[in-house]
């Protein structure tokens, strides 16, 4: 403080009678500023220039296209690779990524990020007032799923629609109420998914062309679907019913698979014995015949010595058998034998079982 106060004397004791300064001492040195010269500004303003053309240059990404605005209004499209436009603010360049698959979920948010920034695994939260939808059959069940798209044209993404991601989360929930209302919750729970994926994802695309946002659909996925909460119990008891109706229904098919082809072969089998046996019987039958008419031709050529004959042939057929109890007799003393028939010896049949 003291240094100021004496710096403060001195000057006011260089001016006549320590007065502050006038306007005309101002007006001096204002004149002494317009007569200063920047040094070197010939040189200046050529690079400023340079460098004004030089910010007109710019890069295209191989996954980007460049989408160059004239006054603010679209102009043209630039491909990969370096390319030029008039600097700013004549023109200026957007360069949006037209192969990056983007993600919008539906019915639950993951946890920590936003509704359409890229995915990240972990826990996530419901979102009910998206999730819940009516069916066809007037049930309510809950859909979670998830859209992938990418940008196929670029000018009507970034002039088109004011916010095509937005646009984009309404199509996809209106187009889900749709299919799933025009549907069953059976569909929805078990087995027509892929069928509603499909359907909701061409819904989505038509809605998105309509109103040109320059977004192409890729797939539609849903990731989980339930009943409310309040009835889930009921509808784990209808699975379980289901799963034991499919089950039963399964063992019964095997079985069928098993007893079938053991039944038709064992009947087959059957029927091939039973038309053999048939053949056989068929074939000495007629054999049996052929040779009978055969010896009875031959016996109405010579009676006697056919009779002959057989009756040797016989004899011999029966004197030969190893098993047969022979014994041998004269014709006198077969006249004074008297037959005997061992009735104690012979196999006696079963007597009947009394009717009960």
């Amino acid at each position: 403080m003291n240094w100021d106060w004496e710096k403060l004397q001195k000057q006011q004791q260089g001016r006549p009678g320590g007065k502050p300064p006038s306007f005309d001492d101002f007006q001096q040195q204002f004149d002494k500023l317009k007569k200063f010269k920047l040094p070197g500004w010939k040189l200046v303003l050529p690079i400023i220039v340079l460098l004004w053309i030089a910010s007109g240059f710019y890069i295209v990404e191989p996954d980007e296209v460049g989408v160059v605005k004239q006054f603010g209004q679209y102009n043209r499209i630039t491909t990969a690779g370096p390319n030029y436009h008039i600097p700013y603010p004549v023109e200026s360049v957007l360069t949006p990524k037209v192969t990056q698959i983007r993600r919008v979920e539906f019915g639950f948010r993951s946890v920590g990020r936003p509704l359409t920034q890229a995915f990240q695994q972990g826990a996530s939260r419901e979102v009910k007032e998206e999730s819940l939808m009516l069916t066809g059959d007037e049930n309510i069940v809950s859909v979670q799923f998830i859209v992938q798209y990418m940008i196929k044209d670029a000018k009507n993404y970034l002039f088109n629609v004011n916010d095509p991601e937005q646009t984009l989360a309404h199509a996809g929930e209106a187009a889900m109420r749709e299919v799933i209302g025009n549907g069953r919750i059976d569909d929805a729970l078990t087995t027509g998914k892929q069928e509603i994926q499909v359907q909701t994802r061409d819904l989505m695309q038509r809605i998105l062309d309509s109103y040109n946002t320059g977004l192409s659909v890729v797939a539609v996925q849903m990731q989980n679907v339930h009943p409310p909460d309040e009835v889930i119990e009921a509808f784990k008891d209808v699975a379980s019913a289901r799963e034991d109706k499919s089950r039963f229904i399964n063992e019964a098919e095997a079985y069928q698979r098993d007893v079938l082809p053991k039944a038709r072969g064992e009947a087959a089998h059957i029927i091939n014995i039973a038309r053999a046996y048939k053949e056989t019987k068929v074939r000495k039958a007629e054999g049996d015949a052929a040779r009978f008419l055969s010896v009875l031709t031959e016996y109405n050529k010579a009676k006697d010595i056919t009779r002959e004959r057989l009756y040797l042939e016989t004899m011999e057929e029966i004197l030969s058998n190893p098993d047969a109890e022979k014994l041998i007799m004269s014709r006198d003393a077969l006249r004074q034998s008297v037959p005997y028939l061992p009735l104690d010896k012979l196999p006696r049949q079963p007597e009947p079982k009394p009717a009960q």
